[in-house]
């Protein structure tokens, strides 16, 4: 697989890399199987989160297995103060089961409040500078949801990659790659299938991204060896053809901007209820025709909307500002009418 310098981290990474959150659901088999068909069709580049529960575990295990030195591990903490990043930092090294981890990133700034903590004497950029002169960790990176913080990390200057949601439906972080770039930042490309939602055009959808020479690696969420070699194949095949931009931005069109990623930030609800996965049904009833069926599975749901006591907690946690409440609700009364 082609790969990239990684900005001014020198490390050559896969245009492809594998995405660790989907791992959590599942188990070690499932989780050795994936890293195999990476390793087999040349993806060295793995990235998880401690929000990412069991992940890192199941990760570190299966490259125990088949050789840390046959990939570049990056994960990240949304902890901000210097002790409890520091912390969770030496927990990622245990659970990766390495001495070392090429990138510590900063995860999921959004808040202005968030911003000014990280930098404070206490705060987590100065544990990941102790780290890094420890030789626990080789580069520092951050990871954020909204342009305008985004921006706003870039312009510290203070990082070696950003990490950031870019797919054929969200270009908003065009403007931040080219600044990125000027600075010799690494670009990763999160949400590359928008959360899951191109999925049904997953190859082209992957092939947007790597041609995009401002992107230096997309992060699909992987959890089977059929997933790692869709993404592969895309990956050698080039630019996308007229028949399948326009394909593309038929899907695109369609889908809009005001959808769920599916990234799990919202969880875990006071109430018990599987969040993205009532949102997933809104896009079966809205997007593919399947109200009968989607009926179906929502009415084997542990938890079903109707539980929400609309505590806000949801909503607080969504980076991209949705109103869940609203939307699970809207969800639970469409099937009930029914």
């Amino acid at each position: 697989m082609k790969k990239k310098r990684l900005g001014k981290t020198e490390l050559m990474v896969s245009v492809v890399g594998m995405g660790g959150i989907p791992i959590q659901r599942y188990d070690e088999k499932a989780t050795l199987d994936t890293l195999i068909a990476c390793q087999e069709v040349g993806i060295n580049f793995i990235d998880s989160a401690r929000a990412y529960s069991i992940s890192e575990e199941y990760i570190g295990k299966g490259l125990k297995q088949l050789g840390r030195e046959n990939f570049y591990l990056a994960t990240k903490s949304m902890n901000r103060t210097k002790e409890g990043f520091y912390n969770d930092i030496l927990t990622s090294l245990k659970n990766f089961q390495t001495d070392v981890i090429d990138l510590y990133q900063i995860h999921n700034l959004g808040k202005q409040e968030d911003f000014e903590k990280i930098f404070s004497e206490d705060g987590a950029y100065q544990a990941a500078l102790q780290a890094q002169k420890e030789g626990k960790i080789k580069h520092i990176g951050v990871t954020a949801h909204i342009k305008e913080m985004a921006q706003q990390l870039i312009d510290t200057e203070k990082f070696s990659t950003l990490q950031f949601p870019f797919n054929a439906v969200e270009n908003q972080g065009v403007e931040l790659f080219q600044r990125a770039k000027e600075l010799d930042m690494g670009v990763i490309a999160m949400k590359p299938l928008g959360g899951g939602i191109l999925g049904e055009v997953a190859q082209n959808a992957i092939k947007f991204i790597v041609q995009n020479d401002l992107v230096t690696v997309a992060i699909p969420g992987m959890n089977t060896p059929e997933q790692v070699r869709e993404c592969a194949e895309a990956a050698k095949q080039g630019s996308l053809s007229e028949a399948e931009q326009a394909e593309l931005k038929k899907i695109t069109e369609e889908i809009g901007k005001d959808f769920c990623r599916r990234c799990g930030y919202c969880m875990p609800c006071t109430v018990g209820i599987d969040i993205p996965g009532v949102m997933v049904f809104e896009g079966y009833i809205k997007r593919y025709g399947l109200s009968e069926w989607a009926k179906g599975r929502y009415e084997t749901s542990a938890v079903k909307a109707s539980a929400c006591i609309h505590c806000g907690v949801c909503k607080q946690r969504c980076p991209y500002g949705l109103n869940i409440p609203e939307r699970i609700a809207w969800v639970d009364h469409y099937f009930a009418q029914m």
